[in-house]
């Protein structure tokens, strides 16, 4: 087989395929690189963080969602108000007052 030229050739072309499969292999890393990974102390303190700031949102969201619930029970007395006090005429008031100067002829 290694005397005939095609054999050659497909021996060839064999190893080199072996080798850049291996070389494709080897470059994927597909094993951890240094036994079991240690958590990051970076990372868990990210994570910490996260949570107490999505705490924090939820807690502050409900805060503000409670104060314009009180501002839009506020403004609808106050429309209300408004509204009446538009609609009602002003009360008519009669006064009878002495008159401010006296004449007096002579």
């Amino acid at each position: 087989m290694m005397t005939s030229p095609v054999g050659r050739m497909y021996a060839t072309a064999l190893t080199l395929f072996t080798f850049f499969v291996a070389w494709a292999l080897v470059a994927a890393k597909p094993w951890p690189a240094n036994g079991p990974a240690s958590a990051d102390p970076r990372l868990l303190a990210l994570q910490a963080r996260e949570i107490k700031v999505r705490r924090e949102s939820i807690q502050t969201r409900r805060l503000v969602q409670q104060r314009w619930d009180i501002y839009r029970a506020r403004l609808a007395k106050r429309n209300q108000r408004i509204a009446a006090a538009a609609a009602a005429p002003p009360p008519v008031r009669i006064v009878t007052a002495p008159a401010t100067t006296v004449t007096r002829t002579s």
